[in-house]
């Protein structure tokens, strides 16, 4: 049986992506030095290797959706100029940034998020746990389950890519590292959507009507 521990140090080994460490194991029986070497045939493997070079070359991908009402900009980084202008490596940073558009990420991974907000989302889910019943003794448990909850929707590495469920964003980006040979680098993005942050009017038609008739009265 592959467990998820298994699945977790073979990926901490390789730096492949989750679904791949999962696969390569159940293609070798759980034999965790067979599923390394299944990874490193696939090229998969050598995504960890690169992950420690510095990406300092790239572009910033500009995405607009919805008719000019949502627009994404986002810079990924890579390491040669080279790669930076190749058809493959701006598709890449476009599905990025449709990513960004449709999922809403608030962080580009779980480090960059505060303590402070951190410690909000563990108070809220304590209270959620204990008006739900759940008994004291798994509070902590279940706290730390919601946090990793929190971490998937609001850390775009840890989003479920859009485009292949069974990856996450982070397991994509794997993927273009082994492929084009560099290590990409998501850096930062920002996210516009219209009129949000704007406290809008709420208009009462009949309250509206009420007041024009009192004061034509």
């Amino acid at each position: 049986m592959i467990t998820a521990q298994m699945v977790k140090d073979l990926r901490e080994r390789t730096g492949a992506g989750m679904m791949d460490c999962k696969n390569a194991l159940n293609d070798a029986n759980g034999d965790v030095e067979k599923a390394i070497d299944i990874l490193r045939e696939k090229g998969l493997a050598a995504a960890a290797k690169k992950a420690g070079r510095i990406a300092a070359e790239g572009i910033v991908e500009a995405y607009i959706h919805g008719g000019g009402r949502i627009g994404v900009l986002v810079e990924i980084n890579c390491e040669t100029d080279f790669v930076a202008k190749t058809p493959e490596y701006k598709e890449f940073c476009r599905d990025i940034a449709m990513q960004i558009a449709a999922s809403s990420p608030e962080y580009v991974r779980r480090e960059e998020v505060s303590e402070e907000v951190l410690d909000r989302e563990r108070n809220i889910a304590r209270t959620q746990a204990l008006n739900e019943g759940k008994p004291e003794k798994i509070v902590d448990k279940i706290v730390e389950g919601r946090l990793e909850k929190f971490y998937k929707q609001a850390c775009l590495v840890e989003q479920e890519y859009i485009k292949d469920n069974d990856k996450t964003v982070q397991d994509y980006v794997n993927d273009q590292i082994a492929k084009i040979g560099e290590n990409i680098s998501i850096r930062r993005f920002a996210r516009f959507h219209v009129g949000e942050g704007i406290e809008k009017k709420q208009c009462n038609l009949a309250e509206e009507v009420a007041a024009m008739n009192q004061k034509n009265a």
